[in-house]
């Protein structure tokens, strides 16, 4: 039951009805047995101002940050962590005693996916597909974890360069078309689609991957979460890599916005389980 001692958190956006966070979070609560209460707030982006100044007022122990507001919330924070710097983007929220401190949980999402897989980064050969907001907190999470080489291949790799011009001293950029993209696979440690190629309702896109020059050791990765299983990783699956869903990069981001808020590491497999609840029941796959 909610009451004056119950600390409050949640997540913005707009629209926000088919987030999936509130019901990670939720399980999260339940399996962690807290005081504690999460609930899904539309924020037109008009009124983000007013908004992150209500919940600091209001003492919000802290809240999620979701489309479109992840770079504008950075204006309106007191600060922000270095992994939110690298990537350009705010998705948790930790207020401090009034202070509104602004992190990004997607890099320690992505991370955990990986571990769970025993997959190590330090030394390994990466190769990034995209080069959209979801591919900077990947990049990020492969250069600060010691990758040896990251390469991002896109379509176009001009426009490519220009959005990721600040990792220019740690990766390749190449395009899909080129010699080198096909050099680049032969030599992957792990290959991840960032792109929203294979995402529902387009189930039978695919990044251009020629699979047969790719390793049966690499490890296969796409932050797709809906499907589970993409075309891209089915394709991967019958060169026989390992692979990786969204899903765990999902959970894995908003297990670390709770622990943020609360110090207390969650019940990662209980969110997981609300969260696959949440997509059967016909949710859109926000956060």
């Amino acid at each position: 039951m909610v009451s004056g001692r119950t600390i409050n958190l949640g997540v913005i956006g707009w629209p926000i009805a088919h987030s999936l966070s509130p019901a990670m979070q939720e399980a999260a609560i339940r399996a962690a047995g807290g005081d504690y209460s999460y609930i899904a707030m539309p924020v037109r982006p008009e009124d983000l101002p007013r908004a992150a100044e209500g919940l600091r007022c209001l003492n919000f122990r802290g809240f999620n940050v979701t489309i479109p507001h992840k770079t504008a919330i950075i204006e309106w924070l007191d600060e922000i962590d270095e992994d939110a710097r690298r990537i350009g983007a705010v998705n948790t929220v930790v207020n401090e005693n009034g202070r509104l401190l602004g992190r990004n949980t997607d890099v320690a999402g992505f991370l955990l996916g990986l571990s769970q897989k025993g997959i190590a980064v330090r030394g390994s050969r990466s190769v990034v597909l995209g080069a959209g907001g979801a591919a900077r907190a990947v990049v990020w999470g492969l250069v600060r974890e010691g990758a040896a080489g990251v390469v991002v291949a896109v379509r176009n790799a001009a426009k490519a360069k220009a959005s990721l011009s600040d990792f220019d001293a740690h990766v390749e950029i190449i395009s899909w078309d080129g010699d080198a993209f096909a050099e680049a696979l032969k030599n992957a440690d792990i290959l991840v689609n960032t792109t929203p190629l294979g995402m529902t309702p387009n189930l039978e896109d695919a990044p251009p991957v020629n699979w047969a020059l790719v390793r049966r050791e690499a490890f296969v990765y796409d932050i797709i979460y809906t499907p589970s299983r993409t075309r891209f990783l089915r394709e991967a699956e019958a060169r026989g890599c390992r692979v990786q869903s969204g899903a765990a990069m999902l959970v894995g981001q908003g297990a670390e916005a709770f622990r943020l808020w609360t110090g207390i590491r969650p019940d990662e497999h209980a969110m997981e389980t609300a969260l696959l609840e949440a997509l059967g029941a016909g949710a859109e796959g926000k956060e």
